[in-house]
């Protein structure tokens, strides 16, 4: 019963769908129109100086954008120590689910949602934000039926960097983190373009490139590495232009790695489907 159901401010919350050490998010109703949203709790005593940098960037790009590609800010407030951001409830889960229920996809729907997380990543790319924290678990899907939007979400680690200028905190998640970052060195915003290519592998193989027990061992199997660890019987139904986008993501070398520019114009992304609607 809704009674017995805690409420923040005017929303009634119905489950936890995660959180980490300073934030919880919630699936909410607006108590009075009984709207769905998720509902992201923030502990503003658990926020470091740096992380507040994080929440106030978060904030405001969050608020100045409307995309289908990002996911939406409808308000904030705060209560009990806490701020509350009123986020797009998204039905399909995320893409870290996605990948656990169907496995490897096939390479059109890895090129769909390339497509689609590339469109995001241009409003990123005109507001010079990077989000350093892309990973499926932060891609959400709009539905579960067909045909998903994605949608970039979790901005709780993003920061405004100009160009030319370069950020050294070390953060994100290790699986997806660029080597530059696990190595401690000064980085651009190619950081998210490493891990956009971690995504397209784990698309494309079901499992992230690189794994490790800790971040060192994560970073030695990079470093080892003389190609990337393809799943061998996938390679030969791959088109050309796919592993070609993958490995130029993927570059240890950041002067190397592919610009998001670059990324925009790669011919693996404009292969025609051929009119084909039934999302392959």
């Amino acid at each position: 019963m809704e009674a017995d159901r805690p409420t923040i401010g005017e929303y009634t919350l119905t489950c936890k769908l995660g959180g980490g050490s300073s934030s919880m998010v919630w699936k909410a109703e607006h108590r009075t129109t009984g709207k769905v949203v998720a509902l992201k709790q923030i502990d503003l005593l658990k926020l470091t100086r740096q992380l507040k940098s994080c929440l106030d960037c978060e904030l405001s790009f969050l608020s100045s954008v409307k995309h289908p590609n990002i996911i939406r800010l409808f308000d904030v407030f705060q209560a009990e120590n806490s701020i509350f951001l009123v986020l797009e409830f998204c039905d399909g889960g995320d893409l870290a689910a996605y990948i656990r229920d169907h496995g490897r996809v096939q390479e059109c729907v890895a090129r769909k949602f390339m497509k689609q997380i590339g469109a995001g990543l241009e409003v990123l790319s005109m507001h010079h934000i990077i989000h350093r924290d892309l990973k499926p678990e932060n891609i959400l899907l709009s539905t579960m039926e067909t045909d998903p939007i994605l949608k970039i979400a979790d901005f709780g680690l993003s920061r405004l960097l100009n160009p030319n200028d370069l950020a050294e905190t070390v953060c994100g998640s290790p699986f997806y983190m660029a080597p530059e970052i696990l190595e401690f060195k000064m980085y651009d915003d190619k950081v998210d373009m490493w891990s956009l290519g971690a995504i397209l592998f784990e698309l494309l193989n079901g499992y992230p490139p690189f794994r490790g027990r800790t971040s060192v061992q994560i970073l030695r199997n990079i470093k080892a590495s003389l190609r990337l660890p393809f799943f061998e019987p996938i390679l030969p139904q791959l088109h050309p232009g796919c592993v070609d986008l993958c490995s130029r993501l993927l570059s240890i070398d950041p002067e190397k790695r592919i610009s998001f520019k670059e990324f925009c114009q790669h011919n693996f992304l404009k292969i025609d489907e051929g009119g084909d609607k039934s999302f392959c």
